[in-house]
């Protein structure tokens, strides 16, 4: 998989610990994830994060929304308008537990005054997660076609690259050296002077 979307509304709990570390361990081999909506309260994307991100304030009541592209310039918003309007959706508000975006795309701003951080990127070990906020089930939010644009874009954006290979432990030195431990000399390539 190159990229996994991760969308779920209850029973975060139900998935297993051995599932969450096997996506954790791909993502940071370079797998993309994209979490949508209340996927924000799953385990995968709290492991990521390092933080209890379920918490934030929430109401059910079918809100206009105003969903700003803040980094106009991002390669997820590449083809969009510098807003989109959401008719009805339900309303995530801040404060958002989750650690500093590397790359904020997207605030929102709902009809009873509230704002959220609606699209967040970070960067993890070589993988990308984008955090999108939209997709409440009640409204039919993922048939506008701004928002399977914000999608596929996002798809593209954390799609693996050709990074090189990371080694992580003990290793050799890059550059040969002479160092001297415990009165003993050890010799590179290069000549002692």
């Amino acid at each position: 998989t190159d990229v996994l979307i991760w969308w779920g509304h209850m029973a975060h709990d139900r998935v297993k610990d051995e599932i969450v570390e096997r996506v954790y361990r791909r993502v940071l081999s370079g797998m993309g994830l994209i979490v949508l909506h209340s996927g924000h309260a799953s385990k995968i994307f709290q492991k990521l994060c390092g933080t209890d991100s379920g918490c934030l304030k929430w109401r059910e009541d079918g809100e206009k929304e105003i969903l700003w592209a803040v980094d106009p310039g991002h390669p997820i918003v590449a083809g969009l308008e510098e807003k989109i309007i959401i008719p009805q959706e339900e309303m995530y508000g801040e404060h958002f537990n989750i650690p500093q975006p590397d790359e904020q795309v997207f605030i929102s701003w709902f009809e009873g005054g509230e704002v959220f951080r609606s699209g967040c990127c970070w960067h993890r070990g070589k993988g990308k997660v984008f955090y999108f906020r939209p997709g409440h089930e009640a409204f039919p939010v993922y048939y506008q076609p701004e928002i399977q644009k914000v999608i596929i874009n996002a798809v593209k954006w954390a799609a693996p690259t050709d990074a090189p290979e990371v080694v992580y432990g003990n290793t050799a030195p890059v550059v040969p050296f002479v160092s001297h431990m415990e009165g003993k000399t050890i010799q590179g390539l290069h000549e002692k002077k």
